[in-house]
């Protein structure tokens, strides 16, 4: 089925080259992320692998080699199959990995000393840290700080806040074995980056119609929404520019989802101004107006806050306890207009028939002996009440630190698979959106359950491939199901349940094999041709992101359209004659790569990491700092070397702006 895959030796005598890059991991995204290094960017690599078969699929035949071997074999015969045909490459230059040698496989448990030694650590330009295990890729991150103090490192962390003190550390042991170090290399020798975090809006997009897309530059968020076909006679707000065109059939069930082997039924990255006024009838990604990134916004929880008496007591127990309020209120209104008593009397009394805390009324008028006797028989219906009260109440402190159980009425929800690292992730991304969500997990310990109990969530505890777990979750009144589980085939077997319940369902499947997804996409597809169906790979949407901070850049995010991913990095305009002395829209390369912003602070003020979001105070007297970003930029503005800009590029786009820049010698 993979065809014939070349040997790859694993060369463990010869020492790789100066300037070289290594990829330690376990899983997919190590594979992946040496693909695009070799492939794409034309990198000399050693993809350093545990030796036996994956962890997370170990019902495949094949090793971990052997599965790389395999990737590397469709790729490079992908390649040979551009190359010959009448498609060239970004700028024409052809071929960008001629005379680049393979990859090197090497496989060791563990990435230790004599390890990383063996492969060139202190000759390699970067080393990337992507194993599923934080605390190994910590470990590995301090041994190679140690060997090659000028290493570029990009490590793969779940834990956020962890990240952010391991980069001051990282970086502050550089600067103190390199005195004098270049503020700007300093800045690009440590990248902490979460695949989990990269790849989660764009899964949390597949369930949504019309979703958008955030990427944040120097506490800004950029908004890359997208947006439907205009209607005839309509005209829609252009943003500040067009990103993409979708394809054709991105809004019909039955059309295909492009990708980068699409040929003209994909989707159109960075298009021209008349490319897009002759795009009839597709749809369109457009960079809307940025606003300021909030940085203690917290998700929202469905339920609100606290515990209303909606979740303290049955709607069963508020009916009776109003049914007796009206009673007593009837009561004291019949007092009133029998007897001569003021409200606050004829009140008093009829709590104490209530109450059974009254005289029998035996001289009193006929009518005030009625109502003592109604008041008594609704004080026989009190007591059950106040005790039915108590026991809920009980009941609701002793299941506070349980999970929610879904609704009876819930509709138009979005049923979640899986609370691993993606799925949480995921789950705080569809909660920002107000997007109500119920989670179907089978490990009652899995990592993001105490978050969807703090959030209030729904939660269904089982095992999805038996039969009634899903009909907890209210499959058949859902809007769309997200499949994030680690194992392919069970993702798969949800589906297809799903579809057999309700066949106009909205799926996503988070799948790991490529070839796999693109076979369960057109099965699906054909099967079910009036639902929306969509494959995605964590790891083909968080490699492009780590490779380009292994080639140093800042990458301030990336999002996918459809099955291509667009990039968005800070680059310093020295160095890149594309667009060094070129204006705006001379330095606009269709397909390629588009200048977004302009960074008008002064070099020696600007911050060095345009993702992070300034520091200040929103409750206290301090205004938020001034973003120097320009966004409305000047078509005849001249770049200069100084220039600091914020840039959209395709893959091979940025590839070909970081070819191009070691070729230059930099200015002095």
């Amino acid at each position: 089925m993979l065809g014939f895959v070349p040997p790859l030796p694993q060369q463990p005598g010869r020492p790789p080259s100066a300037g070289h890059m290594i990829v330690c991991g376990d899983d997919a995204l190590a594979r992946r992320l040496a693909v695009e290094l070799r492939y794409v960017y034309g990198e000399r690599v050693t993809l350093l692998l545990p030796p036996g078969r994956d962890a997370n699929s170990p019902e495949t035949p094949l090793t971990q080699r052997g599965r790389a071997a395999a990737l590397f074999g469709r790729m490079s015969a992908a390649m040979n199959r551009a190359g010959n045909g009448n498609g060239t490459a970004v700028g024409g230059s052809g071929d960008t990995n001629a005379g680049v040698e393979a990859v090197r496989i090497m496989e060791a448990p563990e990435p230790s000393d004599d390890v990383l030694e063996e492969a060139g650590v202190d000759r390699a330009a970067a080393l990337a840290l992507v194993y599923d295990d934080d605390e190994r890729n910590i470990r590995a991150a301090l041994t190679a700080r140690r060997l090659n103090p000028r290493l570029r490192l990009v490590i793969r962390l779940y834990n956020r806040k962890l990240g952010l003190h391991l980069e001051e550390l990282l970086d502050q042991a550089a600067a103190v074995a390199m005195p004098g170090i270049d503020p700007a290399l300093l800045d690009a020798s440590t990248t902490v980056l979460s695949d989990a975090d990269t790849a989660a809006p764009a899964l949390a997009a597949t369930a949504l119609t019309g979703s958008s897309k955030i990427i944040q530059a120097e506490g800004l968020l950029l908004r890359a929404a997208e947006r439907p076909p205009p209607r005839p006679g309509e005209t829609l707000d252009p943003g500040l520019c067009t990103l993409a065109l979708l394809s054709s059939t991105t809004n019909d069930p039955a059309g295909s989802e492009g990708s980068d082997s699409s040929g003209d039924e994909a989707p159109q990255l960075l298009p021209d101004a008349r490319t897009v006024a002759g795009a009839a009838g597709r749809g369109t990604v457009v960079l809307e107006t940025v606003s300021r990134a909030d940085p203690d916004r917290p998700a929202t929880r469905m339920g609100g806050r606290g515990a209303p008496l909606s979740q303290v007591f049955s709607r069963r127990l508020r009916w009776s306890a109003l049914g007796v309020a009206a009673s007593a209120l009837a009561l004291v209104i019949a007092s009133l207009l029998t007897t001569e008593d003021t409200a606050i009397h004829s009140t008093y009394l009829t709590l104490l028939d209530l109450l059974g805390m009254n005289d029998p009324a035996e001289k009193a008028p006929p009518a005030r002996q009625i109502i003592q006797l109604l008041s008594g028989i609704a004080g026989l219906l009190l007591l059950p009440l106040l005790l039915a009260a108590v026991l809920e109440a009980f009941g609701t402190l002793r299941t506070a630190s349980s999970l929610r159980r879904p609704p009876r009425g819930l509709s138009g929800h979005v049923v979640l698979l899986g609370l691993g690292k993606i799925g949480t992730r995921v789950l705080v991304q569809l909660r920002e959106l107000d997007v109500p969500v119920v989670v179907v997990e089978e490990d009652p310990d899995a990592r993001g359950v105490p978050l969807a109990r703090s959030m209030h969530v729904p939660t269904v505890i089982g095992d999805v491939t038996q039969e009634g777990v899903l009909e907890a979750a209210k499959i058949r009144r859902a809007h769309a199901l997200l499949a994030l589980t680690s194992i392919d085939i069970t993702n798969l077997e949800a589906a297809l349940y799903a579809r057999s319940v309700k066949p106009d369902l909205r799926v996503a499947l988070r799948l790991y094999d490529d070839e796999f997804a693109t076979a369960v996409y057109r099965t699906l597809r054909a099967a079910h041709p009036g639902a929306l169906t969509r494959s995605r790979s964590v790891s083909h949407l968080a490699a492009p992101a780590f490779a380009g901070a292994m080639m140093g850049r800042q990458i301030l995010g990336a999002i996918p359209v459809e099955r291509k991913v667009m990039l968005f990095a800070a680059l310093e305009v020295a160095g890149h004659p594309q667009l060094e002395d070129h204006t705006v829209e001379q330095a606009f390369r269709a397909g390629a790569w588009r200048v977004l912003a302009i960074d008008a602070t002064p070099p020696a003020d600007r911050a060095p990491d345009l993702a992070a979001i300034p520091t200040y105070d929103p409750e206290g007297d301090a205004t938020p700092p001034p973003s120097g970003l320009v966004w409305d930029l000047h078509p005849g503005y001249v770049l200069r070397a100084t220039d600091r800009v914020v840039i959209a590029a395709t893959r091979r786009g940025l590839a070909e702006l970081l070819r191009r820049q070691r070729s230059v010698a930099p200015r002095r």
